[in-house]
């Protein structure tokens, strides 16, 4: 029996400019529980984590945009009992690290309407409208002040 393993994934936290604060993208799945979600896939092989979040913000909510920074957030967890009866694979559950990216505000989101069927753009004390599962909620609120700080940051070292 091979070892089991953590599907390696990247995510990407996007902002826009929403007056003196920004709101974070949000894209929805096709599914019944947890479908709300920051985009999100697999690394392929060759690629580091930042080139696939910018592949996957790409192809499922066509953006194109550039990698401000990274996170040392890791959400790893294991795949349900009714999901693994269905992969033929060793992939016990996903390993998640995080990157983050500034858009305009005025920004097109067109989600591939196949993985991704809507988007929402928030603000903070918006993310639990979408979120429910209290440890992304908590992940997804420190990446929204992280990223938030990051952009400061570099604005900040720009001016």
């Amino acid at each position: 029996m091979n070892k089991e393993i953590y599907r390696s994934c990247a995510s990407i936290a996007v902002f826009r400019p929403a007056g003196e604060t920004f709101e974070i993208l949000l894209v929805h799945k096709p599914r019944k529980r947890d479908a709300w979600q920051l985009p999100q896939g697999g690394v392929e092989e060759g690629e580091t984590s930042a080139q696939a979040a910018i592949r996957e913000v790409r192809e499922e909510a066509g953006i194109t945009t550039e990698v401000i920074g990274t996170s040392g957030e890791v959400y790893q967890y294991d795949f349900p009992a009714s999901y693994r009866r269905f992969r033929p694979d060793n992939v016990k559950g996903q390993r998640i690290e995080y990157v983050f990216a500034k858009v305009e505000a005025d920004t097109k989101v067109k989600v591939d309407e196949e993985e991704i069927d809507e988007f929402v753009w928030v603000l903070p004390d918006q993310i639990g409208e979408y979120i429910k599962r209290k440890e992304y909620l908590e992940l997804i609120h420190k990446l929204y002040d992280d990223g938030t700080a990051t952009i400061s940051k570099s604005e900040n070292l720009r001016a």
